[in-house]
C-alpha cells in the first residue's frame, strides 16, 4: 500500500521504518525540516534499538522518504497515519493543537485529491481521548473535505503500543492490534497494513479503540506504584520483596490473569478489606509512604457512593435490592457492600425491600446472626420472601446478584421499575437501549 505518515517521532518514525520494511510505499512527513532530511539521508531522527539499521535500508531500497510537504504526501498515498504528539497541557488537559491542525492541513489535501481514484483513509495514531476523533477531528476533517467521513473518507483510530526501547520489536511482535473503525471499509484498510504480524486484532468502535490505550498505560503504572509501594514496606518490615513478588507472580489464576478486571460493583468481604487496612496500617508505623494502597479503600467506598447517587437521581422512594451477601452463592455478609448499600439507603429514608435467596432469618446462625443484629437491625423487617414481592414493591431495583430467579423475573423493554445494574446482566448489552435501565460503570 501507499502510505503517508505524519509525525516523526519515535511513533511515527517507527512506524513509518517497520511498514516501509513489510513493503509498502511510505512518505513520512514532518514540519521539522531536520528530521525530513535525516530520513532523506538514511539516518532515524530518533535513537532506538534497530531503527537506524532499518532506516537506512528501507531509505536504501526506495520504500522510505520524507517531506515536509502535506500536499505531496496526500497525492502519493492512499492511506495516512497520523502520529503526531498530543502533550499535557498545564492543567493536565490533553493538547490536541496538533492533531487539529493536521486534520485541517490532510482535509485540505484530500479536497483537491477528490477527483482522483479511491477512497483515502485517515488513520489517528495519535493517543487521544475518547471522543476526540469522533466530536473533534471528524467535523474538521469534514469540513475541510467537503465531504462524510465512512463515506468519503476512511477514518479509524489505531493506538499504537510501543515501548520506548523496545519500539521495532514491539511493532512487529504486538502484543494485540487495536482497530477502531468508522465503517468496515475502514478496518480493511487498517487491517491490510499489518497484514501477517502476530497477535490477535480487536475492531472495534472508535471511542473504544481510544480508551484502551488509556486503559493499558493507566494500569502499567498502577502496577509499578503497586510494586514498588509493597516493594518499600516489605523492606521495612525485614522481607525480600522479590522473593515475594515471584510467588505473586506464579499465581496465573488470580493475580496475573482477568481475574477481578471486570468493571463491577464495589469489593468487600472477610478478607480484602481488613487486609488493605493492615498492610496501609504496618506502613505507617514503619513511615513509609503508600498513597496507592492507602487510597484502594476510599476508591471502593467512592464507586460504592455511585450506586447511591444513581438512586437519588431517579426521585423515587421505593427500592428493591437483588443480593445482599458479599460473594454470590454464600449467606455471607462480613463487609459485603450490598449490606452498606443498604443501610445507607435505609438511612437516608428510603422504603426498602431485599432479596437474596442465601440470606434469610431462619438459616443464618452465629456471626452472620450477629452481624445483622449490630450493622443492619432493621434486616428482619427488609427481607422479602421472593422476588415478585421485591418487584410489587418497587420503582427502583438494584440488581446484585445473578440469581437465576431473580434475572428471569426482570422486567424488559421498560416495563416495572428503574433497573439500576451493580454486576452488569448478562443481557446488559441489549437492555442499555431500553428505557429505565442504568449500568453501575458501563
Amino acid at each position: 500500500m501507499r502510505v503517508s505518515v505524519f509525525g516523526l517521532g519515535y511513533v511515527g518514525c517507527v512506524s513509518a521504518a517497520c511498514l516501509a520494511s513489510m513493503g509498502h510505499q511510505v512518505i513520512g512527513v514532518d514540519v521539522n525540516q531536520v528530521k525530513v532530511d535525516l530520513v532523506n539521508d538514511g539516518k532515524a531522527p530518533v535513537v532506538e534499538e534497530r531503527i537506524g539499521e532499518l532506516t537506512a535500508e528501507v531509505v536504501r531500497t526506495g520504500a522510505l522518504r520524507a517531506t515536509t510537504d502535506v500536499r505531496e504526501a496526500i497525492m502519493g498515498s492512499e492511506v495516512s497515519l497520523i502520529c503526531v504528539g498530543t502533550p499535557s497541557e498545564p492543567n493536565g488537559s490533553l493538547c490536541t493543537t496538533y492533531l487539529e491542525r493536521v486534520t485541517e492541513e490532510i482535509g485540505a489535501a484530500l479536497a483537491e485529491r477528490s477527483g482522483r481514484t479511491g477512497r483515502h483513509t485517515v488513520v489517528f495514531r495519535s493517543t487521544m481521548l475518547p471522543g476526540t476523533c469522533l466530536n473533534l477531528l471528524v467535523p474538521i476533517l469534514e469540513k475541510s473535505v467537503g465531504g462524510t467521513a465512512g463515506v468519503d473518507i476512511g477514518v479509524a483510530v489505531n493506538p499504537e503500543f510501543l515501548r520506548e526501547g523496545t519500539s521495532v520489536r514491539d511493532f512487529f511482535d504486538p502484543p494485540k492490534t487495536v482497530i477502531g473503525e468508522l465503517d468496515a471499509a475502514s478496518g480493511d484498510v487498517v487491517a491490510a497494513l499489518y497484514d501477517g504480524l502476530p497477535g490477535e486484532v480487536f475492531r472495534v468502535p472508535v471511542p473504544v479503540a481510544e480508551a484502551i490505550k488509556y486503559a493499558d498505560n493507566a494500569f502499567h503504572g498502577l502496577k509499578i506504584g503497586f510494586a514498588n509501594e509493597l516493594g518499600a514496606v516489605c523492606q521495612a518490615l525485614g522481607v525480600d520483596s522479590h522473593q515475594v513478588m515471584d510467588v505473586f507472580l506464579a499465581d496465573r489464576k488470580l493475580n496475573i490473569s482477568p481475574a477481578y478486571l471486570r468493571p463491577g460493583f464495589a469489593f468487600g468481604g472477610s478478607c480484602l478489606p481488613k487486609d488493605l487496612r493492615s498492610l496501609v496500617h504496618a506502613a505507617r508505623r514503619a513511615d513509609v509512604s503508600v498513597p496507592i494502597l492507602a487510597h484502594v479503600l476510599p476508591s471502593n467506598a467512592d464507586h460504592l457512593q455511585r450506586a447511591v447517587e444513581l438512586v437519588e437521581r431517579t426521585g423515587k422512594r421505593r427500592v428493591g435490592l437483588f443480593g445482599l451477601s458479599f460473594k454470590p452463592g454464600t449467606d455471607d455478609l462480613r463487609e459485603s457492600p450490598l449490606v452498606e448499600l443498604a443501610e445507607r439507603l435505609f438511612g437516608k429514608g428510603y422504603e426498602l425491600k431485599i432479596y437474596d435467596a442465601n440470606v434469610s432469618l431462619s438459616r443464618l446462625i452465629g456471626a452472620n446472626r450477629e452481624y445483622i443484629e449490630t450493622r443492619l437491625p432493621h434486616l428482619a423487617q427488609l427481607l422479602a420472601d421472593s422476588v415478585e414481592e421485591v418487584l410489587d414493591h418497587a420503582e427502583v431495583c438494584l440488581v446484585g446478584t445473578r440469581d437465576a430467579a431473580v434475572l428471569s423475573a426482570l422486567p424488559r423493554g421498560g416495563d416495572g421499575p428503574v433497573l439500576i445494574d451493580l454486576i452488569r446482566l448478562p443481557d446488559a448489552d441489549a437492555r442499555r437501549t431500553e428505557p429505565g435501565y442504568v449500568g453501575l460503570a458501563w
